[in-house]
């Protein structure tokens, strides 16, 4: 089983490279927001749990999403392995994602982090932002703010991997085939 674990600051090309690695190694996309909408919509009782939280105004704990992505584990038992997309974001969400995957006998196997320069993330961005809709794409202050955000909280997580030899920083600058081809050579050189 492979287990990847993609980050990237907004407009780094994640979604674009997360479609194309599920594609060319069978994995299943693990998103959280995903989870947490499918929970809520089919009214399970982790669903109704999280939206008791979210319609407080409060995050959802870590023992919930846990608790869901361990039910999305089980509901794939085929799965060549997964893609986490938004998870983990702190350090005991890490520790207690190792435990879930060491308790279901596989484990993360590379966090992959994809690193663009500030200014054509900005760049990217407000260009998405004139087809896409999304009002966080049209002002650079959000923007950079955005990038601000996901620095300050992601980088733990990174710290956490590298513990463990599992991070590997990708440029993702260059086409999209070059950037997919860095990504899988560094995946390639883990499964062999």
């Amino acid at each position: 089983m492979l287990n990847i674990i993609l980050f990237g600051p907004p407009g780094s090309g994640k979604g674009t490279q997360s479609e194309k690695l599920i594609a060319k190694y069978g994995l299943k996309h693990l998103s959280t927001g995903d989870l947490l909408r499918n929970e809520i919509a089919a009214k399970t009782p982790l669903g109704i749990e999280a939206k008791n939280f979210m319609d407080k105004g409060q995050l959802v704990p870590d023992e919930v999403v846990i608790g869901m992505i361990s039910s999305a584990l089980e509901a794939n038992p085929l799965a060549k392995g997964f893609l986490f997309d938004g998870f983990p974001r702190t350090e005991a969400q890490s520790i207690a994602l190792d435990n879930l995957l060491q308790f279901k006998h596989t484990q993360i196997d590379i966090f992959l982090s994809l690193e663009v320069n500030e200014e054509e993330l900005v760049k990217r961005l407000l260009n998405r932002g004139l087809t896409s809709g999304r009002s966080d794409d049209t002002n650079e202050e959000v923007i950079r703010a955005r990038i601000i955000e996901y620095e300050n909280k992601t980088s733990v997580v990174a710290d956490y991997y590298k513990k463990f030899n599992k991070v590997a920083a990708i440029k993702g600058e260059g086409s999209v085939e070059e950037i997919f081809a860095l990504l899988c050579n560094e995946i390639d050189k883990r499964l062999s």
